[in-house]
């Protein structure tokens, strides 16, 4: 990867691009050391650390970077693009007639119009509850109640977001990488250092602990962290490849005609890191919603309900009782849940299996058409639950250590598996990006 690195910097529209993306997060992480007028970020960060939902809360600050415990322009992030991307990509995928917009140029740019409008629209309801909620008990000092103050809010987060997306769009078309990923990864990887040093404040540098506990709780707290890492980087790359053989009667290619060998790569991790981001986003709708209009119940079934749907009350985790991990089990069927049902949205076997049919090429020892879709459906239904069973894995081992070992850290396998993901994925691009070149220059030369 650093050699990749060092001879991408060596070609010019390369360069240009990987600095083009350097300069787009600086602008990002500059915007979020700026406050919202009418806000005070000590005043924001004090208030979350005090709250029943502070691992809810935890989840969106990692997402943008403390932007939003801080309550930044850039609070609400990248997130209202991401939703909106993901919402138009599924009316697409069930909706017959914007499936064949998509295919078309004019339809594509619509479609990227469309988008562009809804996260307009999520920014500005997330503005409305976020300026509301945090207005009525009192945490934006400057505001008096006029109407006038709320608006400035409202308008500034919404300002905020709709210039993250349009950075993200420019760091695609100029840079390195999908921009909006770029920018919730460089985010994420913020809080990293911090936490880091968080742990080792914990744990290692105590002045309580000798030397070999000390040694011991650092190599734990490394090995841990190279773990979810390296498990990470093998669901990510882990795929099942199906054969397939093309004969002489395909007239779309060259080298069927004189037949060819090749093979249809599925990943084990069909769905990547929606599965999670879903199930974490929907255990934690309430903690947040109930904390933003200040209607926490302190004591009773509502209270034990908030504290199963958190995952830093489970295993133990703040001396809480061990029979909150039930949580757990709801936790697991919504990631294998979405897990299947994101790919069933973003994966088509009956379009495959009519490319194939149509290129004259076909799965050994299956029949082309529908045998071969139901070939492709019953392979998926093992890889997703594998890829499933593999995220949920990754994301459980930080929350184990953090309900046993009350080790406090924003970057859970959530976290690491985005980060990951981004980063081959982005290095892969650079590397097309020189095999291209260097292939247009033997052509030249």
């Amino acid at each position: 990867m650093f050699r990749t690195l060092v001879n991408a910097f060596k070609i010019k529209d390369i360069r240009k691009r990987l600095f083009y993306t350097i300069f787009a997060l600086i602008i990002v992480r500059l915007g979020s050391q700026l406050p919202v007028p009418g806000t005070d970020p000590e005043t924001f960060s004090n208030w979350f650390q005090n709250q029943l939902g502070g691992d809810a809360f935890n989840f969106l600050d990692a997402f943008t970077g403390g932007s939003f415990s801080s309550m930044s322009i850039f609070a609400l992030g990248i997130t209202p693009y991401i939703m909106a991307s993901i919402i138009i990509q599924m009316l697409t995928l069930s909706i017959p007639k914007l499936e064949e917009m998509s295919r078309e140029e004019d339809g594509h740019k619509k479609l990227n119009e469309a988008t562009r409008y809804a996260t307009i629209v999520l920014a500005l309801l997330e503005a409305i509850g976020t300026a509301v909620g945090f207005g009525q008990q009192g945490l934006l000092n400057k505001t008096d109640g006029k109407a006038i103050d709320y608006i400035t809010v409202i308008v500034a987060l919404t300002a905020g977001s709709a210039f993250v997306m349009w950075l993200g769009e420019q760091i695609t078309e100029k840079g390195i990488g999908n921009g909006s990923s770029i920018i919730l990864t460089i985010n994420i990887a913020s809080r990293i250092p911090s936490d880091i040093g968080g742990l080792f404040s914990q744990f290692v540098t105590v002045e309580d602990k000798n030397i070999g506990a000390k040694i011991l709780s650092a190599i734990i707290i490394v090995g841990v962290i190279l773990l979810v890492v390296i498990l990470t980087v093998l669901l990510n790359d882990g795929v099942r490849k199906i054969p397939v053989h093309y004969n002489g009667r395909s007239n779309n290619s060259r080298i069927a005609a004189m037949g060819n060998t090749n093979n249809i790569p599925l990943r084990v991790n069909t769905a990547g890191v929606m599965p999670v981001i879903f199930a974490s986003s929907i255990m934690q709708f309430p903690v947040i919603i109930c904390n933003l209009f200040g209607v926490t119940p302190s004591s009773g079934w509502g209270m034990h309900v908030l504290r199963m749907l958190q995952s830093s009350y489970w295993f133990g985790g703040n001396a809480s009782p061990m029979w909150y991990t039930l949580g757990l089990l709801l936790y697991v069927v919504m990631v294998i849940f979405f897990a299947y049902f994101y790919t069933a949205i973003t994966f088509n076997p009956v379009l495959i299996a009519d490319n194939l049919k149509k290129r004259g090429g076909f799965i050994p020892g299956v029949r082309p058409g529908r045998p071969t879709t139901e070939y492709l459906n019953n392979i998926l239904q093992y890889i997703i639950f594998i890829g499933a069973v593999g995220l949920f894995i990754v994301v459980t081992i930080p929350i184990v250590f953090n309900g046993v070992f009350a080790a406090q850290v924003t970057f859970a396998g959530t976290s690491l598996i985005i980060i990951v993901s981004v980063v081959l994925d982005s290095m892969r691009q650079v590397e097309t990006m020189m095999v291209e070149r260097n292939y247009k220059g033997f052509l030249n030369s």
